[in-house]
């Protein structure tokens, strides 16, 4: 018998371990190839581990909770292809979790689930889930109306096998509370005294617990408010040459290139333009030394569909043309909402930026992203009179604009860097040639 490690994967340049905040198996169980093993937390993003082979759980070491460094093993494979040794785990799995008799295939309702109906759902099911609902002759309909106990409420194998069992009349160890909520694991964070508030609570409000999520970004929040003194510079910009532009070549490059045509690549192009020319606000403080990071790596804030927050990040910004950075604008906004991004599109941002204007807002002063040492907002693009000199005089017209803030650390960005910076950012808006051949 040979074995398979399975170890903690590389989850991003700056990540270097990783909490088990689930176990899917135990020792002595048989696996199919993907099936999913354990979920594991960062500060970052949360991941579900499928097994990449098939076999039997000789070893498991770990436990829920464990903080386990990047690398190391956590669970070990026997890869056994002999028949007989392998029928045993599964007589055993069978009598601990399987306590019904086997169905009577001819009967199941001509309303089971198919292969074909799986691949359509637009919820995801493992490969194991799949394989029992269509062996147990749970209907697609079923299917969708059990509550997962895994990330995201995804469906996992106690979940099936126990609808399955309540279907068919229950069983004596068989419960039908909830599963429970995964602990929210900790991570290290400066040790701050901070002061307790007093809320009182009346009898027809709403306590909402916060998720493992909300958690994180709470803290890294605070977090950074402590650590870094917070100055927000505001500058006017007149986009109107980015609007017209876009107004009329937006339909052509959605057919040319399959990608939606937004405001937010320009400004990213301008962002990291400037970040090239002024290198200490692509940076980050260590204790007494300042770190000028040589990539330019500016990360999007993205709202989530559950209400959270994740920052992709667009590595090297300055070699990419609008194309390229559209495709990445584009493709990390639909992943970050559904929360379908890995752990490596969010690490490395040197910058960031984000979108108030997007829910209507004409100016936000955001917290820094910490390690970084600044974050730009943009706000809503609105239609404003403005006065421009012409050669007969002056003239009030129509011009599109908006307003660009700026949230810096004052403890290597002063006002004169930070000013100059968002300064330049809402020049190069304001100078927007329109490209060729895109």
């Amino acid at each position: 018998m040979s074995d398979f490690n399975v170890l903690i994967p590389k989850l991003g340049e700056s990540i270097q371990e990783a909490t088990i905040t689930k176990l899917f198996v135990k020792q002595g169980d048989t696996v199919i190839e993907d099936q999913i093993l354990f979920e594991i937390a960062t500060d970052k993003v949360d991941s579900e581990i499928p097994s990449p082979v098939a076999g039997t759980i000789k070893e498991i070491r770990c436990a829920e909770n464990d903080l386990i460094p990047v690398g190391q093993i956590v669970i070990v494979i026997g890869l056994d292809k002999d028949e007989k040794s392998t029928q045993e785990p599964l007589i055993a799995e069978k009598k601990e979790d399987i306590t019904k008799p086997e169905p009577v295939i001819e009967l199941q309702s001509p309303q089971t689930v198919t292969k074909d109906e799986l691949k359509s759902t637009g919820r995801f099911y493992s490969p194991l889930v799949k394989s029992i609902a269509i062996k147990e002759g749970v209907s697609l309909s079923e299917l969708d109306s059990i509550t997962g106990s895994g990330l995201g409420g995804r469906v996992q194998k106690s979940d099936i096998l126990q609808f399955v069992e309540q279907r068919h009349g229950g069983s004596k160890g068989a419960s039908s509370q909830p599963a429970t909520a995964v602990k929210t694991p900790s991570f290290p964070a400066p040790q701050v005294e901070r002061p307790k508030v007093s809320v009182s609570v009346g009898a027809e409000d709403t306590i909402l617990k916060m998720d493992r999520i909300r958690k994180l970004i709470a803290n890294h929040m605070v977090m950074s408010k402590q650590v870094s003194p917070h100055v927000t510079t505001v500058v006017e910009a007149d986009v109107t040459n980015i609007v017209l532009w876009r107004n009329a070549a937006k339909n052509d490059f959605e057919k040319k290139h399959g990608e939606k045509l937004t405001f937010m690549p320009v400004f990213v192009e301008a962002t990291a333009k400037a970040l090239a020319e002024f290198r200490q606000v692509n940076a980050s403080v260590d204790e007494e030394n300042i770190i000028l990071r040589k990539h330019i790596n500016i990360a999007i804030a993205v709202a989530t569909n559950d209400g959270n927050l994740v920052v992709p990040v667009i590595k090297d910004a300055d070699s990419k043309n609008l194309v390229g950075l559209a495709r990445e604008v584009n493709n990390f906004g639909k992943a970050g909402r559904e929360n379908k991004l890995n752990p490596d599109d969010l690490q490395g941002g040197t910058f960031t930026i984000t979108n108030f204007g997007s829910f209507g807002g004409l100016i936000g002063t955001p917290i820094i992203n910490q390690p970084q040492v600044a974050i730009l907002a943009v706000g809503i693009i609105e239609k404003k009179p403005a006065v421009m000199e012409t050669p007969t005089g002056d003239a009030i017209v129509v011009r599109h604009k908006m307003f660009l803030s700026l949230s810096y650390d004052h403890r290597v960005v002063d006002g004169m860097l930070g000013g100059k910076f968002l300064r330049r950012i809402a020049d190069l808006l304001e100078q927007f040639e329109q490209p060729q051949n895109i």
